[in-house]
């Protein structure tokens, strides 16, 4: 290993690289990882030594508060490479803002911008051979933070840990969706921390999701907890539904994550001069909007899956399926979206961030 001190970050770059063991066309989501994270720690009240270093497991006390009380946050993010091999992030100071409103909804410390953006930068760079070109192909990253402070009483730590890892990415889901409407089941409560990218979070879903998927769906829809009357996500996903020619979408709320993508396609599609409306939608009226052919599209976005298209939903044991259609919302705002990530048309939103 060689050992460099950049921007007062430490870089230990690892004595050799897995790159060429690596079918990058044939990934799969999140599971194959670069040669080196970033890594910083808060101790003692302040974040300190913040190191570039080999990929490996990391040696943590069995009694980690992570382990036992749930502290632990995460972003979703992604880096392209244009057609020059320049590098590019899609709106990383909304990542980074949200990330900070996380950690103070789970009473951990805010990680200061130039830990976050610095160590995020010289780790793409250190990797950037790692990073794919082509629409379609980007390097998704993960920054999160968990407690690691030593000790089973109920109460927050007093150390952490911030890392960031690099995974090459392709696509997220495959194919359409369908998904199942929750009638039980909710993802978030009111004054909880459904706007928060808290992993639990993520961990309470998997047992509902896991029974839609018995039943021959892949995610869910969720609804709100009070009345299970309002739609809120669908999966990991905000979720977006077109009924004729009116684009609906549910507020951001406690309940409901503020995302960036979700955010995006709003300012686009209003841009394009499609109708947008941003307000409560409610399970019946999607229901008779299905019936009486109104209904004419329905899709997830989120960083990972970008739009998922969904192909159709079930509801108190009826399947309602939506007919192909042409001129598309999703994959009219899908193009547009890659497009401008990928650096193949212009940027006029101010969005993308070169790496350098």
């Amino acid at each position: 290993m060689s050992t460099t001190q950049t921007s007062k970050i430490e870089i230990i770059k690892a004595t050799s690289t897995k790159i060429n063991e690596v079918d990058f066309d044939n990934l799969s989501f999140g599971a194959v990882f670069t040669d080196h994270l970033f890594e910083c720690d808060f101790k003692n009240g302040q974040w300190q030594n913040p190191v570039i270093k080999p990929y490996a497991p990391i040696l943590m006390d069995p009694s980690s508060k992570v382990f036992h009380y749930g502290q632990a946050i995460f972003e979703g993010m992604k880096a392209y490479k244009d057609d020059n091999n320049d590098v590019w992030l899609f709106r990383p100071d909304e990542n980074y803002k949200r990330f900070n409103s996380s950690a103070v909804r789970m009473a951990m410390p805010e990680v200061p911008e130039a830990i976050f953006m610095d160590g995020l930068n010289e780790l793409l760079k250190l990797d950037k051979e790692w990073i794919q070109r082509g629409n379609g192909a980007s390097m998704y990253i993960r920054p999160f933070m968990i407690a690691t402070g030593p000790g089973v009483i109920a109460n927050p730590s007093d150390e952490y840990k911030f890392m960031i890892l690099l995974s090459p990415a392709k696509a997220y889901y495959g194919g359409e969706v369908k998904v199942i409407i929750a009638e039980h089941y909710s993802r978030a409560a009111n004054g909880g921390i459904g706007a928060a990218k808290a992993a639990g979070n993520y961990a309470a879903q998997f047992y509902p999701t896991n029974l839609a998927n018995k039943d021959g769906f892949q995610q869910v829809i969720w609804t709100d907890d009070a009345t299970h009357t309002k739609l809120e996500e669908a999966g990991t996903m905000n979720v977006f539904f077109r009924i004729n020619d009116t684009l609906l979408t549910a507020p951001t709320s406690e309940r409901i994550l503020d995302g960036v993508t979700r955010k995006s396609l709003i300012a686009m599609a209003e841009k394009e001069g499609l109708n947008v409306e941003v307000r409560p939608v409610i399970v019946s009226e999607l229901v008779e909007a299905a019936k009486n052919g109104s209904l004419k599209e329905i899709f997830g976005a989120g960083t990972a899956a970008v739009i998922s298209v969904i192909k159709g939903f079930s509801y108190q044991d009826e399947y309602y399926e939506m007919a192909p259609i042409e001129n598309s919302y999703a994959s009219f705002l899908k193009e547009k979206l890659t497009s401008l990530q990928n650096k193949l048309s212009e940027d006029t939103y101010g969005w993308t961030v070169k790496v350098q």
